[in-house]
């Protein structure tokens, strides 16, 4: 399979939320194809972890929700390699919330998952865009940041905000004369992470792998597509597609919000489901 400029040997990848999951499936596949690796995450133990089963990788502790501590990454990485060609802003958390209390769970979620993605794309890109070469951006976001099922409205609200910024993001990019840098929104599907082994300790049949997400991705880029909205076991492009028009269709048919879980709107969705 042809790859996007940017993945090429020699090349190097930096990649926040990379001691686990899809950050470190990642980098265990851009290693395969020849590039040079700096993984970045807050948890030392996993990431010392991952270092060992990585080999040569360049290792930072990081908070992303402090700009200043993804300056060091930038500044540690570009110290080692002298460029960055892909960036994967994917360090994320998941804290349950409700509407208006677990205040602090709301403040925590929205640093880390929505202000991790600015202060990578702030603390990178412009030395990117000065390298004059093809570059990757690559923001983590979820279906929940598009369709705001019940149950934990901070997730929602922070990876909507993530699809917001990446795709303002890579207006900027084309609009700017001489960039070769192009702005990706990953939007993975039920997958098995570090978040979700503590509940399941199995691999659900639902579920896909890390390594299933991060191949997707790479032929997604690979044809240059922006939204890369990964399927899984149990849930099909077409059915997302049908999700998402659904969810647009409150607004256009003013139906109440989130009328995909509202009682009186039960028959309809399951009928347009199907149709």
């Amino acid at each position: 399979m042809a790859q996007h400029p940017a993945i090429s040997s020699g090349n190097v990848a930096v990649i926040t939320g990379g001691a686990d999951g899809i950050g470190l499936a990642a980098a265990r596949r851009y290693q395969s194809l020849g590039l040079s690796v700096c993984i970045a995450d807050i948890d030392a133990d996993k990431l010392a972890a991952a270092a060992v089963a990585l080999g040569d990788v360049l290792t930072v502790v990081a908070d992303v929700s402090q700009l200043s501590e993804v300056e060091n990454i930038r500044e540690q990485a570009y110290q080692r390699y002298g460029r960055v060609d892909v960036l994967m802003n994917n360090a994320g958390v998941a804290r349950p919330t409700d509407s208006w209390s677990t205040y602090e769970a709301w403040k925590a979620t929205l640093e880390v998952n929505l202000w991790g993605v600015i202060n990578g794309v702030h603390a990178f890109v412009p030395a990117m865009i000065g390298q004059e070469a093809p570059g990757l951006i690559i923001n983590t976001g979820s279906k929940q940041g598009i369709t705001a099922p019940p149950g934990n409205p901070a997730y929602n609200v922070s990876k909507a905000g993530v699809k917001a910024v990446t795709e303002a993001l890579q207006h900027s990019l084309r609009t700017t004369e001489g960039c070769q840098l192009s702005a990706h929104l990953l939007v993975p599907g039920f997958t098995y992470t570090g978040m979700i082994k503590p509940f399941l300790p199995e691999l659900p049949k639902g579920a896909w792998t890390p390594e299933q997400v991060v191949e997707f991705m790479l032929e997604a880029l690979a044809k240059n597509e922006f939204y890369i909205l990964c399927p899984d076991n149990d849930c099909t492009r077409e059915m997302d597609n049908k999700r998402m028009a659904w969810a647009m269709g409150d607004l256009i048919e003013q139906r109440p919000p989130l009328s995909r879980w509202h009682p009186d709107y039960q028959a309809e969705f399951a009928a347009f489901m199907e149709d």
